[in-house]
């Protein structure tokens, strides 16, 4: 094992499955943080691991953060990449959660931690978990769209194959270290509402844990998130309310989130080329000095 790797306590684990989500570029709204930070509570997950992240970040990028033990006692918390191990409950089998910030440097020697650890743990299934900022609504439910490399894993969860084309991140770096490891890889995207990027989002949240359990086939209580996110829609439509021009624009979003012409009629989700165009589009307009996004990574 590389040296960055720093192991704390050698799991044993029952037919693991491994869940990534990563603050950054990946992470519009929050969504896919919030949604793996909350499974590793409802879990009851315990860290084990974690990489090193002084050849892997940025300090002046994403700084370190300064806290008092008591009111008295400096301490220094580094940005963090930790590795969580949970038994999924009501299940034979395990889960590992990988939760912590998008790398600044060495993609490639950070993918083939990630990807080593994995085999030598006997990980099964890798699970990409994104957010991205889009066109929709916040008064409908996320869409969220799913996608693998692996055409038989495509099949059986009822995926799709990834056409997407343009700029990645580490998620989409890490997707290719696995395809090339053997290990089958699964992405999951869920589009933020682009006019509330800055507003953490437990509605993605809420639909990333949902589409994760039909990935899985297992019962995941969202019982937490229904009610964050209730709180979450009435928070953003009393401040749209104040404002004429982003009212008459969500009130066009949500026309066109219900319309079949949008929607595609086997799901109700938009499908994952809408989405990359979406992003795609965004990705433009932050080039040409529009508002920053985050996008696909498959």
């Amino acid at each position: 094992m590389a040296r960055e790797l720093r192991i704390h306590e050698r799991p044993e684990l029952e037919r693991p499955v491994l869940v990534a989500a990563f603050r950054g570029w990946n992470d519009g709204g929050q969504g896919a943080t919030l949604a793996a930070g909350y499974l590793a509570r409802l879990w009851g997950a315990r860290k084990f691991a974690d990489i090193d992240p002084e050849l892997f970040v940025d300090f002046q990028a994403t700084r370190p953060h300064v806290t008092l033990d008591e009111g008295r006692t400096r301490r220094i918390e580094w940005p963090e990449n930790a590795f969580y191990r949970t038994r999924i409950p009501g299940t034979d089998r395990d889960a590992v959660l990988l939760i912590g910030v998008e790398p600044n440097y060495r993609w490639r020697t950070f993918s083939e931690i990630v990807v080593d650890l994995a085999r030598d743990l006997g990980v099964e299934l890798f699970v990409s978990l994104g957010a991205l900022l889009a066109d929709v609504p916040h008064t409908r439910p996320a869409p969220v769209t799913g996608a693998a490399t692996d055409p038989l894993l495509v099949e059986e969860l009822g995926l799709q194959l990834s056409r997407y084309e343009g700029p990645t991140g580490i998620v989409g770096v890490l997707l290719d270290a696995c395809r090339r490891g053997g290990i089958p890889s699964v992405s999951l995207w869920a589009a933020v509402p682009h006019y509330v990027s800055l507003a953490p989002s437990p509605r993605a949240a809420r639909a990333l844990v949902e589409r994760l359990a039909s990935v899985l086939r297992v019962e995941i209580p969202v019982a937490e998130l229904i009610a964050a996110e209730a709180e979450y829609v009435a928070q953003v439509s009393e401040a749209v309310a104040s404002d004429a021009d982003t009212a008459a624009y969500v009130e066009e979003l949500e026309h066109r989130a219900d319309s079949l012409d949008w929607l595609e009629e086997s799901g109700g989700l938009p499908s994952g080329d809408a989405l990359a165009a979406e992003i795609t589009r965004f990705l433009r307009e932050r080039e040409s000095g529009g508002e920053g996004t985050t996008g696909p990574a498959t």
